[in-house]
């Protein structure tokens, strides 16, 4: 969360009240505290202005305060944490999304990487992990816990058919400069990480990303990693 100049704004979706409770009290325990006891470090912190308890409630709510992150429930009444997600699509580019889950299957996995979903952490995950997931989604980078990974993985071979070891030698025709990028997005790194480390802007490493978003057919910094490692992309993979 590097450059944050005031707490991150939360919304909290879920439908059972005590879980948003306890997910509203541990966001609103102080920075210094939660980085002495769960060795996080999370800037200014949080600041929960908003909570909803279906997906319904989630669109209205997010619509009308606009926060930096949403926590949803993956199974919500009415309205599921997805159907939610895709109902805010507009919000993209402004909006962070961490998809909360007792459970996940495949299908739905895949389907959160479609809508673009910064990360997924599962319900039994540690407060350790929440705020690490939170900390690096803020920072520009995807999240999924590794229990899901695999399931991830086999989800994305099902969607891309892949051929054999002919399908692992595309190269998608990216320049050299742009497979460097590439590595260090599979690496995990922000964007602003990435211009550091080539001295060059952020709005270079953008344009770089975009080129290779478009030429390799992926929707976001998730994707395009899983692909890499499919395709053969990395050569460290």
């Amino acid at each position: 969360m590097n450059g944050v100049t005031r707490p991150v704004r939360v919304v909290i979706s879920d439908d059972e009240s005590l879980f948003r409770s306890c997910l509203r009290h541990l966001l609103t325990v102080p920075p210094a505290v939660i980085k002495h006891v769960y060795e996080v470090e999370v800037g200014l912190g949080f600041d929960v202005v908003g909570e909803a308890g279906t997906g319904e409630e989630t669109v209205s709510v997010v619509r009308s305060v606009r926060p930096d992150l949403l926590l949803v429930d993956l199974s919500m009444p009415r309205m599921t944490g997805l159907q939610a997600l895709r109902e805010l699509a507009p919000l993209r580019d402004s909006l962070r999304t961490i998809l909360l889950a007792g459970t996940i299957n495949r299908a739905d996995l895949l389907t959160a990487v479609e809508l673009g979903v910064h990360g997924v952490l599962l319900k039994d995950s540690t407060t350790e992990l929440l705020f690490e997931a939170i900390v690096g989604v803020m920072a520009g980078q995807c999240w999924v816990g590794q229990t899901l990974v695999n399931d991830l993985m086999q989800a994305m071979r099902t969607l891309m058919h892949p051929s054999g070891g002919a399908d692992r030698k595309q190269t998608f025709k990216l320049t050299p400069r742009e497979r460097d990028v590439l590595s260090l997005v599979v690496a995990g790194c922000a964007n602003g990480e990435i211009a550091d480390r080539f001295t060059v802007s952020e709005d270079t490493v953008k344009h770089h990303l975009t080129r290779i978003y478009d030429k390799v057919g992926a929707a976001n910094r998730l994707e395009l990693a899983l692909m890499a490692a499919q395709k053969g992309l990395v050569a460290d993979l």
